[in-house]
């Protein structure tokens, strides 16, 4: 199995590897997962580091051992198996780059969504915020997120939003005046120059980055 070199590490592997596993086999809520031993030798890693697995998933409250039956699955909706999983593979230098590009593109698509639907009372509310307070790059995005019309959009943003805070994924100084001009544009209803904004001015990129 590839993945980390140090041994103190390879338990993160097989996390990952479980949770592969438990997606390509089908597995349920109930249904029973093999044993250490079968693990061991399906993941090529050595007991103990399936053992720290498991005892990691059985604290988190995703799985759950029953003496003399062996360990199963425990309700995926109820513990929120991917929140809870998510703490383990920020660790990894390539998810934080796939995270923090998934991020980007909610951000923008939040940002097309408002520039077209949000009336011009809800894009001047948040200039008045905007120049009276103090706030976090985050807290900014919170409430394009809400002024979009796509709930789903912006549950997905909170949870990316968290695993960023979680791997302290955070935006730097925060220029006041880049926000202004974002929201100058959302309400000029120029989508492309609002978009230039966010890339350029507030995530460092160059527009085709």
């Amino acid at each position: 199995m590839a993945g980390r070199t140090s041994s103190s590490k390879i338990y993160l592997d097989v996390v990952e590897s479980l949770r592969t596993m438990i997606e390509a086999d089908g597995l349920l809520p109930g249904d029973k997962i093999p044993s250490e031993r079968e693990l061991s030798d399906r993941f090529n890693v050595g007991r103990s580091s399936v053992r720290e697995a498991l005892r990691a998933l059985e604290l988190l409250g995703l799985i759950e051992t029953r003496r003399g039956e062996g360990t199963f699955i425990r309700d995926f909706q109820e513990h929120k198996l991917v929140e809870l999983l998510g703490t383990f593979f920020l660790q990894d230098k390539k998810v934080q780059e796939d995270l923090s590009e998934t991020k980007r593109l909610i951000e923008i698509d939040c940002l097309r969504i408002v520039a077209f639907f949000a009336t011009a009372e809800d894009i001047k509310r948040l200039m008045v915020w905007v120049k009276a307070d103090e706030f976090h790059d985050d807290d900014f995005f919170l409430r394009i997120a809400i002024l979009n019309r796509n709930r789903l959009l912006e549950r997905i943003w909170r949870i990316v939003n968290s695993y960023a805070r979680t791997s302290e994924m955070v935006q730097g100084n925060v220029k006041k005046e880049d926000y202004l001009a974002l929201l100058t544009y959302l309400l000029e209803r120029d989508e492309e120059k609002a978009i230039e904004t966010y890339l350029i001015r507030i995530r460092n990129m160059s527009k085709d980055e």
